[in-house]
């Protein structure tokens, strides 16, 4: 179960907010009828997007899972 302050993945591409499946958020919130509000933030602490996302969007992180970095692309 996902629970709120909860690291989370992304599971797939959302391009429309420069996000890539892997990149790790955090739940902000979690709502009573399903999902969850997940913040997505630079190493820097800049927020990148703050999205309304559902069970298929997230996983919990695991202890096999291995963290890594990449560089946000910004839309020219």
């Amino acid at each position: 179960m996902i629970a709120e302050l909860d690291a989370v993945a992304l599971t797939h591409d959302i391009p429309t907010s420069n996000l890539a499946a892997g990149d790790i958020g955090a739940v902000v919130h979690r709502y009573e009828g399903g999902g969850y509000e997940v913040e997505f933030v630079t190493g820097g602490g800049e927020t990148v997007a703050v999205l309304t996302l559902t069970d298929t969007d997230i996983r919990p992180l695991q202890p096999t899972d291995i963290l890594h970095a990449r560089s946000l692309r910004r839309p020219k």
